[in-house]
């Protein structure tokens, strides 16, 4: 079991809002599902060329207190930090964590 004090950054758990706005265009808007301890481990680092500029993309490795409500797609913040759940790993034998392969978003990528 992982000892509580490894899970040391406050995280809030993200999901896009449903429904359309008056133009019937799909809203853009994120509701707090919770918020958990986590720790955080990046697992790399890669750049790439998007777009025509190279960006840095970060892969992060997030484990959260076990719960049954992310799925793929959510996101996940800390502080200015923004990221994609890519994967939920739930540790379905103790029940003890989840663990999110998760991408760290852009600025551009959080705003659109």
């Amino acid at each position: 079991m992982q000892k509580a004090g490894s899970r040391n950054r406050r995280v809030t758990i993200l999901r896009r809002e449903e429904g359309r706005d008056t133009a019937n265009e799909p809203l853009n808007a994120w509701e707090i599902v919770g918020k958990a301890w986590a720790s955080i481990r990046y697992v790399s680092g890669v750049a790439a060329i998007k777009a025509g500029a190279e960006q840095e993309l970060a892969k992060a490795s997030i484990r959260v207190p076990y719960r049954r409500d992310v799925v793929m797609g959510m996101r996940i913040t800390r502080g200015e930090d923004t990221y994609v759940v890519d994967a939920v790993l739930p540790d379905e034998e103790r029940r003890h964590h989840v663990d999110l392969v998760c991408r760290k978003l852009s600025q551009r990528e959080v705003s659109s």
